[in-house]
């Protein structure tokens, strides 16, 4: 039934909403400039749920970032929760075996890469994204629902793969080993510490390098820029050199678009740094470059 391992198109997705075994989740989370001067953090965060319940998908489910699928016990944004914890709620929305599911958003396609990776990095490969995503579904006029959607639960088998999600010691380690390249998934101002949102100090990772995920996608209708395209982003900053790639951002949400798009072009030996800089740019004895 899949058109992709990792992207679908809304016409394919309008032909195969029925099926079955097909679950669609809508993954939107809304980043709010923080109004308060003195927070560690620039951003606060606002589940989409309220407005999911307005209007989705027909037939579409929602997967809730902050209160599903981050861990409960962290004081930073986003962290990947544990594996019964994500095994539990994947299930009890209905994805699981014998499911393929299709994940979208209605603001940046960020959201629906995270739980894309997180879905890959608990073992479970049968997800694609919605190229172009609710912004693209509503411009062809698709069918939209206000109506809750329940799929039933399905026993979901969480097998962790390895270096999916790193710390700051692999992130740490990788400083100067010409083997590894580490890039930065935040729009060029806030890489090179010249403008936009800081997290903890102005700049980037030591030796890192800048692919900013919206330079991923076309600014008019939100879809990924095709292939060669996206290739040319990549080697542009050596990956294609690199034996292993570390991608990250504020709190490892834009690093999961870079992260999916490497997978895409067929890289492996990826893994996303969970914390990013929510926690790097705190700890004044990780090392830091700005222009």
């Amino acid at each position: 039934m899949s058109e992709s391992a990792y992207l679908v198109e809304t016409e394919w997705l309008a032909d195969n909403i029925e099926s079955p075994n097909l679950r669609v989740f809508d993954c939107t989370v809304h980043a709010i400039l923080n109004p308060d001067p003195d927070s560690k953090y620039p951003f606060v965060f606002e589940s989409g749920r309220a407005r999911f319940d307005q209007e989705h998908i027909h037939g579409a489910g929602f997967f809730d970032l902050i209160e599903q699928l981050s861990d409960p016990t962290s004081t930073l944004p986003f962290t990947v929760p544990s594996e019964q914890r994500f095994a539990e709620a994947m299930g009890a929305a209905g994805a699981g075996d014998g499911s393929q599911v299709v994940l979208y958003g209605t603001t940046e396609p960020i959201w629906a890469a995270r739980v894309w990776w997180m879905l890959r990095a608990f073992g479970f490969e049968s997800v694609s994204i919605l190229n172009g995503g609710w912004s693209k579904w509503t411009q062809e006029g698709r069918p939209v629902s206000d109506e809750a959607c329940v799929y039933e639960p399905r026993q979901f088998a969480a097998a962790t793969v390895p270096d999916a999600f790193v710390g700051k010691e692999a992130v740490l380690a990788s400083i100067g080993d010409e083997g590894v390249r580490t890039i930065n998934a935040l729009p060029a101002p806030v890489f090179s510490g010249t403008g936009g949102p800081v997290f903890g100090r102005k700049g980037r990772v030591a030796g890192s390098v800048n692919v900013p995920f919206a330079s991923l996608h076309d600014p008019d209708t939100g879809a990924y820029l095709p292939i060669e395209r996206l290739r040319e982003q990549f080697e542009a900053v050596g990956v294609a050199e690199a034996e292993r790639t570390i991608t990250y951002c504020g709190s490892g949400v834009a690093a999961s678009n870079d992260a999916f798009v490497l997978t895409m072009l067929g890289y492996e030996n990826v893994s996303v740094y969970d914390a990013s800089m929510s926690e790097w740019g705190h700890d004044d004895e990780l090392p830091m470059d700005s222009d």
